[in-house]
């Protein structure tokens, strides 16, 4: 089929084609720009935190206790660990000072040198008394984990005690020391200045994300502190289950803590997935509104060239009659109205594809997104292409089931 015929009969009535190529190219910038945005805001939400079964893990916060000496502060907290340890399906139990995800907790300043005026990265810092890589699971991939002698246990009001190593992130180790084959054995300052202090750098684990669990790489900028810390009100633990047993050993933790206290307690419980949940709750809702807004894209695109295509059978029914009369068969009719709408749709894809580059390059500029990768440009372009044949099929098979006799016929 010749290309000229179907070009000049668009152009002597080029409204309706100017208005399917538009919206065509209005919705394939929003449709590949709102897809790339829900497929980042997928791949946050589904990053791995570091911790293994997180649907074997909870926290518990314990509330309202007072505060006595730093020994009886430390030997309380051992007893909580002791009582939930020995509840039927607790696999283990560590006092950490916060938890992956849970959006509360601290961040401090990490340096290379006391004489810097600026901080090298701010890390969120976790300070266990017990081996977090053994509970949450964590994937040690250089050096080792701490010494039972390296735990300290430090009065936070009083002492200046400080731990002489940590273990780091494969995020922070990288931030900190870029091109250097291994950072162990290296030293790190916490703070700035003269007050700054030095530890020494003994393990790097593969991930293990902040308590903010931020976006990029530095979601994955933490440390590990072997500190058992005294004079907190509010003490946090970490709690793993044996498989299948969380929801009930929670229940059961909470009673056996309530009941252990001499005193009345306020006891927190939450498990690390309500913690994913909560922290991801805004990524997850904006990539199910993108998704609602491109299904009504594509059925509003779709609604468009039917509409138009339908309204061209019915103005050319005395022109398609005609040709059927002359020998057009159904096909011919058939293959006429489907490369004319193809013939549009291209161009508005074209069109539509300069306009998402130019939109991606907004929101790269105006929001924390990359290039908008090639392939989803291309994908964009066949879903048009294929939805452009879908929508004229039916009118144009209209068209090619009119008959001569009928199509001629005066009104």
């Amino acid at each position: 089929m010749e290309i000229r015929p179907i070009l000049s009969a668009l152009l002597r009535s080029k409204t309706g084609a100017i208005l399917v190529a538009i919206q065509v190219a209005i919705s394939l910038a929003i449709l590949v720009n709102a897809v790339y945005i829900v497929n980042q805001r997928l791949a946050v939400v589904a990053r791995p935190s570091g911790v293994a079964a997180e649907n074997e893990v909870f926290s518990v916060g314990i509330d309202n206790r007072k505060l006595d000496d730093h020994a009886t502060q430390i030997a309380m907290q051992k007893q909580d660990e002791a009582t939930m340890r020995a509840v039927p399906g607790v696999a283990s139990v560590i006092r950490s000072s916060q938890s992956p995800l849970s959006r509360s907790g601290s961040t401090t300043s990490i340096a290379l040198q006391r004489k810097q005026t600026s901080a090298s990265a701010h890390v969120s810092y976790y300070m266990t008394g017990d081996s977090a890589i053994k509970h949450w699971g964590l994937k040690l991939v250089e050096g080792r984990d701490f010494n039972p002698g390296e735990y300290l246990e430090i009065d936070q009001s009083s002492s200046k005690e400080f731990v002489d190593v940590v273990i780091i992130t494969k995020a922070l180790s990288q931030k900190l020391f870029p091109g250097d084959a291994s950072a162990i054995g290296k030293t790190i300052y916490f703070g700035l200045g003269d007050d700054a202090e030095a530890t020494r750098v003994i393990g790097v684990v593969e991930r293990l994300q902040t308590h903010g669990a931020n976006k990029g790489s530095k979601g994955e900028e933490s440390v590990i502190l072997p500190i058992r810390m005294s004079n907190n009100p509010y003490a946090i633990f970490s709690v793993r289950t044996e498989a299948g047993q969380r929801d009930k050993v929670m229940k059961d933790v909470d009673v056996a803590l309530r009941a252990a206290s001499a005193a009345p307690i306020i006891v927190k419980i939450r498990s690390m997935e309500d913690d994913r949940r909560k922290r991801y709750r805004a990524d997850n809702g904006l990539a199910w509104m993108l998704i609602a807004v491109c299904v009504l894209l594509l059925l509003v695109t779709a609604s468009g060239i039917v509409g138009i295509s339908s309204l061209w059978v019915t103005q050319r029914r005395k022109h398609i009659g005609v040709r059927r009369a002359l020998g057009a068969r159904r096909i011919d009719i058939l293959r006429y109205f489907v490369t004319e709408n193809l013939m549009i749709t291209s161009f508005g894809i074209g069109c539509g594809l300069a306009l998402a580059i130019a939109l991606n390059q907004l929101l790269v500029s105006k929001l924390e997104l990359t290039k908008l990768p090639t392939p989803y440009l291309l994908g964009g372009s066949v879903i048009f292409w294929i939805l452009g044949i879908i929508a004229v099929v039916g009118p144009a098979a209209r068209a090619a089931s009119i008959s001569p006799a009928t199509a001629t016929r005066s009104t």
